[in-house]
């Protein structure tokens, strides 16, 4: 299910046109109902407007998040700082774009964020990965088992492992190393079953503090 979240009907009615074709979209423009479909329905997205009262800060879309942690959450919105944008994706948003987005593009923000990767803009994935560096390797008990298990990676997991650090999409990088998007994803799901690992951005902080070759 994709859950649409927005005090404005015409913001709703467009993305609901722009989402036609997809399974089971809902349709919400309050917040206290967001909080009780993520707790009941558990969709797989919730498309947020960050104009919705209740849940218009960074601090409230993490409080939100912990009622589903399953749910990827993208946030639209009209023009914010740098520092707000990484502040949604540090409080665990998949994913950030503008609320007038061309149609198209939406369906391709979802398919991406369906498929595990993050919509960020690129030149904020440096600033990301310095700000999450140090609380991701607080979390690691055993750095030397992590770097342990990397030496497991075959020469094209590392490949694409070390791609993706550097913040390539799957579609990219199935283009630069001559290969379908199908094994790139079975390559990666190969990847984070070796290291113990989720997503793509925890596979970049896991980079970040073990450079591999």
């Amino acid at each position: 299910m994709i859950l649409l979240a927005s005090p404005s009907q015409d913001l709703l009615h467009r993305w609901e046109q722009a989402l036609y074709g997809f399974r089971s979209v809902l349709a919400i423009d309050q917040a206290d109902s967001v909080r009780a479909s993520l707790l009941r329905e558990r969709p797989q997205i919730l498309l947020l407007d960050l104009d919705l009262p209740g849940l218009d800060t960074p601090k409230s879309i993490a409080r939100a998040r912990n009622l589903n942690p399953a749910t990827n959450i993208v946030v639209l919105s009209g023009a914010i700082s740098e520092e707000t944008e990484l502040a949604l994706f540090k409080a665990g948003v998949r994913g950030y774009c503008r609320d007038n987005i061309d149609p198209q593009l939406l369906k391709r923000v979802i398919v991406a964020v369906q498929v595990g990767e993050l919509w960020i803009r690129r030149s904020l994935v440096p600033r990301l990965l310095d700000e999450l560096g140090v609380q991701f390797s607080s979390t690691v008990d055993d750095k030397r088992a992590v770097t342990g298990r990397l030496a497991y990676l075959t020469v094209r997991e590392r490949e694409i492992a070390a791609l993706v650090g550097s913040g390539g999409t799957n579609k990219q990088i199935a283009k630069q190393l001559d290969i379908s998007e199908r094994t790139v994803k079975a390559h990666l799901t190969e990847i984070f079953r070796k290291l113990g690992i989720a997503d793509r951005l925890k596979l970049a902080l896991l980079l970040a503090n073990n450079k591999i070759a």
